[in-house]
């Protein structure tokens, strides 16, 4: 299987060990990329609903899968979280290519990106840990039951729903908690100097930029793989929010990325990679610029005609 060259990955909120981890689908992801660094930003593992009588062997394979990147090359960040709290005990602990961390802070192209789980920001968790446990059972429930409707709803050829996501989205204290979340992050961003903050924990994928009256920055969350299966992916100086679903059926789309980039910033981009001539890496981006620009000659034509 040809994979995705990428400079960096970031996952988050997996939750390994519970019924609603998709880890066949993450497995398949983590097969279709070869990024120089992945992020695990947080509740990889969820050991506060650690049962010895649930963890199947796909849970396993995506452990297994992670440790096989590491020992490949990959540098492995692991982000502690809520959910894995308990490795923070193991706080910048270095084992070949992964290092365990608490926070981490990148330099991309000359930009900073901090990146955090974002459990600090909850304060449920910071005073009543029992209630927010007590939450994660429930929820672990919700998305039961949420399976066994899309079981139904498959049997009759309809689309799949979810419904934690309809509970969030119209329960005003919840929106208004992930809203609260976003621009504390923001703004925390800004007064320490970051272009990028990128967090997990709300289960809320998103990219946008973030204003406040000191400046701004780009808010971004990677989302889960418990309800909407994405990832953050940072290549050719650019973010994106990738979507299992949507995007494992489109295998080229990192072409559309390209056609959408200025032509001096595609160039910037490529002299920034320093790659022996002639190498895979090189006749495949000479490819990719032919076949942009032969469809962007028959878009011409077909206009002028």
């Amino acid at each position: 299987m040809k994979k995705r060259k990428i400079d960096l990955a970031v996952i988050s909120d997996v939750h390994l060990g519970t019924y609603g981890c998709h880890a066949d689908e993450l497995i398949a992801y983590l097969n279709s990329i070869q990024p120089k660094k992945l992020i695990l930003n947080g509740d990889i593992i969820d050991i506060w609903q650690f049962s010895k009588r649930y963890f199947p062997p796909a849970h396993l394979k995506v452990l297994k899968k992670i440790i096989g990147m590491a020992s490949k090359g990959v540098e492995v960040f692991y982000i502690t979280g809520n959910h894995d709290e308990m490795l923070r005990k193991f706080s910048e602990t270095s084992m070949g290519n992964l290092k365990i961390v608490d926070k981490l802070v990148l330099k991309l192209d000359g930009k900073k990106a901090w990146i955090f789980h974002g459990d600090v920001f909850d304060v449920s968790i910071q005073n009543a840990k029992w209630l927010a446990k007590l939450g994660g059972y429930g929820y672990d429930l919700l998305i039961l039951i949420n399976s066994f409707l899309n079981w139904c709803l498959a049997k009759m050829g309809r689309e799949r729903y979810s419904l934690s996501k309809r509970i969030k989205n119209s329960v005003k204290s919840a929106v208004k908690y992930i809203n609260n979340f976003e621009r504390t992050a923001g703004d925390l961003a800004i007064e320490n100097g970051y272009d990028y903050v990128i967090c997990g924990h709300i289960h809320q994928p998103k990219k946008e930029r973030y204003e406040n009256k000191n400046g701004s920055c780009i808010y971004l969350n990677s989302g889960d793989w418990v309800e909407n299966l994405t990832a953050l992916e940072y290549s050719f100086k650019r973010w994106k929010i990738y979507h299992y679903n949507h995007d494992r059926l489109s295998p080229f789309f990192v072409d559309e990325d390209l056609k959408e980039m200025d032509m001096n910033d595609l160039i910037a981009s490529i002299t920034d990679i320093e790659l022996e001539p002639e190498t895979e890496n090189i006749i495949e981006l000479k490819e990719k610029l032919l076949e942009i620009e032969e469809e962007n000659l028959g878009d011409q034509g077909l206009s002028q005609n």
